[in-house]
């Protein structure tokens, strides 16, 4: 699996995810179990698509001056933005069955962080394993990106069947098999995973959802990582892209939990992206759709799923976690 960008970029990007995860965990961490407002949600998410675009500015400027080829740098660069778009619309739907398993256990708004925390340090490892199998695959049996292909359009077929639809975590089977495998209590016991009760060692409530945040993150990241092979077989691209989708999770959550009744209808457009992304990848051979064209598809469809979604909202004010209200 050869990548196009040079040894010190992907430096560069290892230590820049290493100093994320240090203010995630240590700096954010001196805040302590409290609630994260929507002003906080709206800057840190500004803050991480901000360098996301930096980062993306700097693999431009490292191929143009490794190659010499400002076309090549410019192609390259638009299949970074077409994959980070692509993983980040994804996400949407990631973090909607993260509300989904919040709700279901009542999670205090102060303890969802720290799960959160865990989740993208999970979904960054988990990622990234996926994608040395993925990259393996493609490169030692070309006939793996057809089943890549076809797999997408039968998720988005799903996805679409399946959204507006009211889910009931109660029926879950993986939830069924937790509480007959591990003894649960019945109350939180502040951010620990586990306590005594009776004088046993037994798991928290919080404990049940971290492990379906974890089975989320594997669910979701077997949508995904096909979807940005589509767009690229660089190994540094799709990783890239795909942990600077993830690293602005936390702050989407909270964004997100604040305005998701007004983008009802997004799951259509995610279901789409998939089929058309799907369909990318089973036509390759016959003809290669340009980068462009894949990354006008994409803002094209969120945009006309989003304005629907804003027109069709219910009427009123939606309350965000902390109490403020975006109108």
């Amino acid at each position: 699996m050869n990548s196009i960008a040079p040894l010190w970029l992907w430096l560069v990007f290892v230590v820049f995810v290493l100093a994320a995860l240090f203010v995630d965990f240590v700096v954010l961490k001196k805040q302590g179990a409290q609630e994260v407002s929507v002003k906080q949600a709206i800057n840190w998410s500004i803050v991480w698509v901000a360098l996301s675009f930096v980062f993306n500015a700097l693999f431009w400027w490292a191929i143009r001056d490794t190659t010499g080829n400002s076309e090549l740098a410019s192609e390259k660069s638009l299949e970074f933005l077409t994959g980070y778009l692509i993983e980040k619309s994804l996400a949407v739907d990631n973090i909607v069955v993260f509300l989904m398993i919040f709700t279901y256990f009542s999670v205090p708004a102060a303890y969802q962080k720290r799960v959160l925390m865990i989740g993208i340090v999970g979904a960054i490892v988990l990622r990234t394993v996926m994608i040395l199998i993925g990259g393996w695959l493609l490169a030692q049996f070309h006939w793996v990106l057809y089943v890549f292909g076809g797999f997408l359009i039968l998720t988005g077929i799903k996805m679409w069947w399946a959204a507006g639809k009211e889910s009931d975590l109660s029926d879950n089977p993986a939830l069924k098999i937790l509480r007959k495998l591990i003894p649960v209590s019945s109350a939180y016991d502040g951010e620990n995973f586990f306590t005594l009760e009776n004088g046993k060692r037994i798991a928290t409530p919080l404990f049940m959802v971290i492990c379906l945040v974890g089975l989320t993150d594997v669910i979701f990241a077997v949508d995904s990582i096909p979807a940005i092979f589509a767009i690229t077989s660089d190994p540094f691209i799709v990783l890239t892209s795909n942990v600077f989708a993830i690293l602005g999770l936390r702050a989407m959550f909270f964004l997100l939990q604040a305005v998701a009744a007004k983008f009802h209808l997004l799951n259509y457009g995610l279901a789409v992206i998939l089929v058309f992304i799907g369909t990318k990848m089973v036509l390759i051979d016959v003809y290669k759709i340009p980068v462009v064209v894949s990354l006008g598809a994409v803002v094209g469809i969120l945009a006309i799923t989003m304005i629907l979604s804003a027109r069709t909202a219910p009427v009123g004010t939606v309350p965000g976690p902390d109490g403020d209200k975006l109108s």
